[in-house]
């Protein structure tokens, strides 16, 4: 089924129809982080889904920062992301803050006030929580209830001058305490926070509450359609509230399932706490669920919309299996990849008969790629090749190197084990073949067939490499619901460094942000921790999914 033929999913139905009643001539979309933390995979969906709904009818999308708390917020995370938001492939119509509103939002919070929706609280937050009741129980409001308007507005404007200290005060919307929607009971919109403001400085210390600046900053900007998770059905009576009694844009939110993967945590506080406790190396280690780690890790961003697109946009919740996002990444990266012979666990291979200094050989960079071209590989009396692609004593079906035993070179001779050459304690140190000159790959007249190919590495021009195993970071499958503390279950092999990895030359000139299939290995990508004198490089992914069968077996 082509992207044209599938079905619309509830919100592209509903925009559909709003199009089509003439409800809106153009749609508009916004994607609202809150600047507290590193994006990750949970928001690569919703970035995919509002961007792409903009694009597919014609409409925008509008980057809206969530700065209304400055104690969590940092320039920092606002680079990142919009670093990541760029990287995904995806340019927003504006660039814009919720701290871009805070006049605005501080006059709404005074006509609230002065139509009697909304009154200063002199309660704590530990009473106003006993006021609000449970869901069974009604609140009951306080005393504080009673203010008029025109006292109302002093407080306000007095909490606005930092006159009170943090929590001494708040404003509470005025709507119903014995509503069965918790959060309709007198919620809080204004808190006072004496703290310096990542872009406002010391201007403000009264800051809205999310749920006030949320549908406001909406309004504000005239977004249509305003796209948020599940968690979020509750407050939508609050959102439409604020925006019927203020007579404001009629943005309207619409919820969809949030993403939750298999081996994976999607908590910005759990994500933050692997970094602060330093049980990975910062929010972009390749193991994080951030879309820079995963960036850092190989990961493309085609692959990254590609699973987007397919796990599609539901209206319950579910476990998405991470097997499907390797899937897109394997898929992506078999026709993009870069083909390379590389050696982890060496083992020297000396050609006996072989006379030449050295000669260039040719090897395709990639064969699903017919534009791919190729490129030089360098062969040499010495090579380097796999430990385990050799066996002193093989087992019957046993393809690969072994006393008396032929293999083919990928890309180059078929060679023939001669002799085993061990150190004193009885260890193999070399091996020594002869190849057969006639059998060069692509032009072999030796009438030879074997059914072993191995990779190599000249000895001679080999490029010493930090080859690093990435693996899942969790051992469960479900996370977030699993017995103990989530960092109970981290997976102690998440990580394996090779050091001693001897590379093909052809990656001493690859582009830096290239990707590679090494060869019987998997997908890798070059590290920034790479240095003139030591490449580095990441596993991906591996080349078929072992987890799959460790799951079987288990």
């Amino acid at each position: 089924m082509s992207s044209e033929e599938k079905s619309l999913n509830f919100i592209e139905e509903i925009i559909e129809s709003d199009l089509a009643s003439g409800k809106h001539e153009l749609i508009t979309t916004r994607f609202p982080p809150e600047p507290n933390g590193y994006l990750h995979i949970g928001h690569a969906k919703s970035i995919v889904l509002n961007f792409g709904l903009a694009k597919k009818y014609g409409g925008s999308t509008n980057l809206r920062f969530d700065d209304t708390n400055p104690v969590t917020e940092d320039t920092e995370y606002v680079e990142s992301i919009k670093n990541d938001v760029k990287w995904l492939g995806f340019e927003w119509a504006n660039e814009l803050y919720a701290s871009d509103y805070f006049d605005q939002l501080y006059e709404m919070a005074l006509k609230l006030i002065d139509l009697g929706l909304a009154y200063v609280d002199d309660s704590t937050s530990d009473e106003i929580a006993l006021q609000k009741g449970t869901p069974t129980v009604p609140g009951k409001r306080n005393e504080f209830a009673n203010r008029t308007p025109a006292e109302n507005r002093v407080l306000f404007e007095e909490m606005k001058a930092g006159k009170f200290p943090d929590g001494a005060k708040v404003v509470r919307a005025k709507i119903d305490m014995e509503s069965p929607n918790m959060l309709l009971r007198d919620p809080i919109i204004y808190r006072i926070k004496h703290a310096h403001h990542h872009r406002t400085g010391d201007k403000w210390c009264v800051y809205p509450m999310y749920d006030f600046a949320h549908g406001q900053s909406d309004s504000i900007e005239k977004i249509t359609h305003s796209i948020c998770t599940l968690e979020f059905v509750p407050h939508r009576p609050l959102y439409n509230w604020c925006i019927e009694k203020l007579a404001t844009f009629p943005s309207q939110q619409y919820e969809f399932a949030r993403l939750n993967m298999t081996y994976t945590v999607m908590s910005k506080r759990k994500l933050l706490q692997l970094v602060n406790e330093q049980m990975v190396n910062g929010w972009d280690d390749p193991r994080m669920s951030t879309i820079s780690g995963m960036r850092r890790r190989g990961y493309p961003a085609a692959a990254i919309r590609e699973f987007c697109d397919r796990i599609g946009v539901a209206k319950r919740d579910n476990l998405i299996d991470v097997g499907l996002l390797e899937f897109c990444v394997r898929e992506e990266l078999n026709k993009t990849a870069l083909r390379r012979m590389v050696v982890f666990d060496p083992l020297k291979v000396v050609i006996t008969n072989y006379d030449k200094a050295e000669e260039e050989l040719t090897s395709e960079n990639n064969p699903e790629d017919p534009n791919g071209g190729v490129r030089t590989v360098p062969f040499s009396k010495e090579i380097w090749i796999e430990k385990d692609d050799f066996m002193e004593i093989p087992s019957k079906k046993y393809f690969r190197l072994a006393p008396g035993q032929m293999v083919r070179l990928k890309s180059a001779y078929i060679i023939k084990c001669e002799e085993v050459v061990k150190d004193a304690n009885g260890n193999i140190t070399e091996v020594h073949c002869t190849y057969i000159p006639e059998s060069r790959s692509g032009n072999d007249t030796s009438g030879i067939h074997v059914k072993g190919t191995l990779h190599w590495v000249s000895a001679s021009h080999a490029i010493h490499a930090e080859v690093r195993l990435y693996d899942r970071l969790f051992k469960v499958e479900d996370v977030a619901n699993a017995e103990g503390d989530f960092k109970d279950h981290i997976n102690p092999d998440s990580l394996t460094v090779l050091s001693n990895v001897y590379a093909e030359p052809a990656l001493a000139n690859d582009a830096s942000d290239k990707a590679f299939q090494f060869l019987r290995k998997g997908y890798f990508v070059q590290d920034a921790d790479s240095t003139s004198n030591k490449m580095v490089f990441n596993r991906t992914v591996t080349l078929k999914d072992t987890w799959a069968k460790e799951v079987k077996k288990g």
